[in-house]
């Protein structure tokens, strides 16, 4: 699927609004493809009050939305899948919490099944974002 700006951000909206906890999302794809404009996306979809922003060096940003607690790992820095270890899933898992989760291949067996897997790419128009697995 090959959507513009305002179409990821409408998707994002609307894969939001139908998640309920407990839900593992994951969100794979090349360096600047949009996961975390996606992730946005869908915490304001959720209803969260907080703007998500990238937590590519703190690993982790929790966020509330609609009474439930919401996650957003970015696993990017993960030097190897040992790291995720003292991510939290578990933790994350036992609260029934929505959990979205950018590059979930770098954490291996240590990320939660998903629930969702979408892979995000460019396109040779730099306005356009492919999205596989929606």
């Amino acid at each position: 699927m090959r959507l513009s700006a305002d179409e990821l951000s409408q998707f994002g909206e609307a894969l939001g609004r139908g998640l309920t906890a407990p839900a593992v999302v994951g969100l794979s794809g090349e360096l600047g493809t949009g996961k975390t404009t996606l992730v946005q996306a869908i915490c304001r979809g959720l209803g969260a009050q907080a703007l998500a922003t990238s937590p590519t060096y703190a690993l982790v940003h929790q966020y509330e939305a609609r009474g439930v607690p919401v996650y957003h790992v970015d696993c990017y820095r993960l030097k190897s899948p040992d790291e995720a270890r003292d991510v939290g899933f578990e933790d994350m898992m036992r609260e029934r919490a929505i959990v979205l989760i950018e590059w979930p291949e770098r954490a291996g067996a240590w990320a939660p099944a998903l629930d969702r897997h979408i892979v995000l790419a460019h396109d040779p128009d730099p306005t356009v974002r492919v999205i596989e697995g929606a």
